[in-house]
């Protein structure tokens, strides 16, 4: 697909959030582009916050790649190579060491930001011509224990169950650890309408954020402790007779043995756990059980723990017990980080899945998937390691021997990052894809320039479920290619067995067959009904003769859940805290979170100069500065286990007294991190460690 010859918008979606913004590009000058409002697209009807309005001035940055590296031997430093010079090199170096090591001696990372079509080749191409097990993406960091949560309780993992405008129609939406208003502020006017119908909404966090200031019930508890909250919350519904008893009885399973796991979260034990005092955790039962039409909806901040997956789990017992989830404007959903955090995963990125959400060591998904590549079933690798476990292992930490990075900055956004950092150093083989010189692009031993968003064309799952389609508007710069033709030249200078395409609908029909009957299945989806339709929600199978196309589903739950008896699961979660308390050595919590003029690592919005680039920032309480002796925008050094940094102070009153928080775009907030990993989604526990704040 090319651009309009006449120089008309192009109407395309923005590169950032899942929310996946309708906007249309025009081409400007020679070079650059335009952005403007698309008003029919109805996630965002027009609207965008300023990271999508400035996304195009990334197109003509001096720092944009335009040619690939390759690490001189003799200098140590990188220089301009020809690309079949670049591709020939990796090739080889790739062959060698599969043969001395086996085949797991090359491992591939990707991105919850790729398109469908990339995560499905990149998945396609570890599995045939690499013939590796190791594969997995930085979206096993973004909503990965809701996806556990929601596999084991509803049978299927999708962010949301429902469109987006739902939630006005709710009279209570709970937002627990997400700061809406900052990471997806087109989004922030459903709760303002909501509110205007006279609908409440509450945020449980441990800052009083600018979501949080839209709230009519604000709760602030120890971070890590948001299970133990659900427990409590769960424990009133019971003890009020809140609980739907009939829709209990008749749509799910297990809630006998969850009632009494809970009876034991008296409201003053919940208040020494969370630090939720007793009317307030009250006040939020009395919303829940008084009114009709309740959304749960969680996101990073409940999310990024050890127990990520039985937090999550908590909050969904809360939903079920009050009959929501499957009636209109109710239930529970999360809030997808990334981009494509939802399609990425769906589709062969993830270690242990194969497309269509099917699972790489179930033989019948294997004989499906390998029937459409045309492979034998038998010639596909088992599961391979989650993301921290395999960055963990790189190099002489007894794992594979090179990587190939797709669509991430692990540099910066892994967890324990200077161990990680150490990890990539120690590799025989570095390779990473980008657009700009991240961090992670400075350590490789080959950078590939590739397009971006308005240069290629492509399918994003937004967090609804929507699959929408990113058009490509202009062309890419001389000496700049795709992702695709990145995993095609590989794939045929290894010998695959077969082709790699590099045309993204091509890609997206084979997908589509690949899926045909899995979980997620875009069978039904082609790029004419998604332009036509402005998205649509998976499952949509295709049917068969001159049957009416299925519709999509906007809207699950309504009659079952796809579980083998229809219904969903209620399960016991048991609350452990923290992985790392506070001690007398390190004495107060830190959390870390994103701030509204940055995205992810920062690699693409810390180079725009219309986005403010403030630096890194620990924001503390005037408690804590006032017994540590700190002042604000004086530098304040914050250290863990694991390292250090140096930062701003910012002396707030919206933190708790025994927190502090550091944004993580910016290289030193991941060094602080904690790598303990959540037992079901391998998430690691980003949002939680203990520290010590210093003058």
């Amino acid at each position: 697909m090319t651009e309009t010859a006449d120089r008309s918008p192009v109407k395309t979606h923005c590169p950032y959030c899942s929310l996946q913004c309708g906007m249309a590009i025009s081409r400007k000058g020679r070079a650059g582009i335009e952005i403007g409002a698309w008003e029919e697209f109805p996630v965002n009807e027009g609207a965008m916050c300023r990271k999508g309005w400035t996304s195009g001035e990334l197109r003509g940055s001096r720092e944009r790649l335009t040619t690939p590296m390759v690490r001189d031997r003799a200098t140590g430093e990188l220089r301009a190579a020809e690309w079949d010079e670049a591709l020939d090199h990796i090739a080889r170096r790739l062959a060698v060491l599969q043969a001395e090591h086996g085949n797991d001696a090359v491992a591939v990372f990707g991105g919850g930001g790729l398109t469908n079509e990339k995560s499905y080749q990149l998945g396609k191409f570890a599995r045939v011509a690499l013939g590796t097990s190791q594969i997995d993406y930085n979206g096993r960091w973004c909503m990965s224990s809701a996806a556990s949560a929601g596999n084991q309780a509803f049978g299927v993992d999708r962010g949301l169950p429902f469109p987006l405008v739902d939630i006005e129609q709710a009279d209570v939406v709970v937002l627990v650890g997400s700061n809406l208003a900052e990471t997806m502020p087109p989004a922030a006017r459903h709760l303002d309408r909501l509110r205007e119908r006279g609908g409440k909404v509450v945020v449980i966090d441990p800052r009083l954020t600018s979501t949080a200031e839209r709230a009519d019930l604000f709760l602030q508890p120890v971070p890590g402790t948001d299970l133990a909250l659900a427990l409590g919350v769960l424990h009133l519904l019971d003890a009020q007779g809140a609980v739907d008893e009939e829709y209990v009885a008749r749509r799910t399973t297990g809630f006998d043995e969850v009632r009494r796991s809970v009876a034991a979260w008296w409201p003053e034990r919940v208040e020494r756990t969370t630090g939720v005092a007793t009317d307030e955790l009250r006040a939020l039962v009395d919303l829940l059980a008084g009114n009709e039409k309740v959304i749960v909806l969680t996101a990073r901040g409940a999310e990024q723990h050890a127990q990520g997956t039985a937090t999550v789990l908590g909050w969904l017992n809360v939903a079920l017990a009050l009959g929501m989830p499957g009636k209109p404007s109710s239930g529970y959903g999360c809030l997808t980080g990334q981009g494509n955090g939802q399609g990425g995963r769906e589709h062969g990125q993830k270690a242990d899945q194969l497309p269509g959400y099917r699972m790489i060591d179930d033989p019948a998904a294997r004989a499906h998937v390998a029937g459409v590549w045309g492979v034998d079933p038998d010639s596909l690798p088992g599961k391979g390691r989650s993301a921290y476990e395999l960055l963990e292992s790189l190099g002489d930490g007894g794992g594979p021997r090179a990587l190939l990075v797709f669509g991430s900055n692990i540099v910066v956004s892994a967890p324990h990052a200077t161990h990680v950092t150490q990890r990539l150093e120690s590799l025989d083989l570095l390779v990473v894809c980008d657009i700009v010189m991240s961090e992670t692009a400075a350590l490789a031993d080959v950078v590939l320039p590739i397009t971006q968003w308005a240069e290629e064309s492509g399918t994003m799952t937004n967090l609804e479920g929507r699959v929408i389609l990113r058009r490509r508007a202009i062309t890419p710069p001389a000496g700049v290619r795709s992702d695709l033709d990145v995993i095609s030249g590989l794939a045929s200078r290894l010998g695959a067995p077969i082709d790699f395409s590099t045309d993204p609908e091509e890609i997206f029909e084979e997908l589509g067959r690949a899926s045909a009957g899995g979980k997620a299945d875009y069978s039904g989806i082609t790029y004419a009904r998604i332009a036509e339709e402005k998205g649509v929600f998976w499952p949509c199978p295709a049917t068969d003769g001159d049957a009416a196309p299925h519709p999509g589903t906007p809207r699950m739950f309504t009659e079952s859940f796809p579980t083998p008896d229809g219904r969903a699961r209620f399960l016991v979660q048991e609350f452990a805290g923290a992985a790392e308390q506070p001690d007398a050595s390190y004495p107060v919590h830190l959390t870390t979170g994103r701030v509204l003029a940055q995205y992810q690592s920062g690699a693409q919005t810390r180079r725009i100069k219309g986005l403010t680039d403030e630096g890194a920032f620990v924001e503390i309480h005037p408690m804590l500065a006032d017994r540590i002796g700190a002042h604000d925008g004086d530098p304040v050094l914050v250290r863990t286990r694991r390292g250090e940094m140096k930062a701003p102070a910012r002396v707030v009153t919206t933190i708790r007294p025994d927190t502090v928080f550091v944004p993580f775009h910016w290289v030193g907030a991941n060094r602080l991190t904690n790598d303990a990993l959540d037992p079901s989604s391998r998430m690691p526990e980003f949002k939680v460690c203990a520290a010590e704040v210093l003058v």
